[in-house]
């Protein structure tokens, strides 16, 4: 159950995690994928990621290029647009937001919490 749970969380906050992904520079799925891992957040298959950034790419959130590889397969590198980061800057504010009314109500709902 409580797989099932974090998986619904996920979902509700994976696309502005990906744009945090994008904060420093360019990236492609694989390295935002385990840099999503090594978060603590689990493993993100590509079936999820990629729609993701499909979608930020097409709401003007964020910008893909395919390169090719010298060896292997070529890979697309997504970074954000401006667009990407005032929506990363708003959405962000809102999360932490709602972070904190969360996080005061489970604080009174355990035991020794507030009253």
């Amino acid at each position: 159950m409580a797989t099932d749970r974090r998986s619904s969380w996920l979902k509700g906050v994976l696309d502005l995690l990906v744009l945090a992904c994008l904060t420093d520079g360019e990236s492609y799925g694989y390295e935002i994928a385990k840099a999503l891992a090594g978060a603590g957040l689990g493993e993100i298959k590509g079936g999820t990621l990629y729609p993701v950034l499909n979608r930020l790419e097409e709401g003007g959130l964020a910008v893909g290029e395919f390169r090719p590889a010298e060896r292997g397969p070529g890979r697309r590198y997504y970074r954000l647009t401006d667009a990407g980061r005032a929506a990363l800057a708003e959405q962000g504010r809102s999360w932490l937001e709602f972070h904190t009314a969360v996080t005061s109500m489970l604080g009174t709902a355990q035991p020794g919490g507030a009253s």
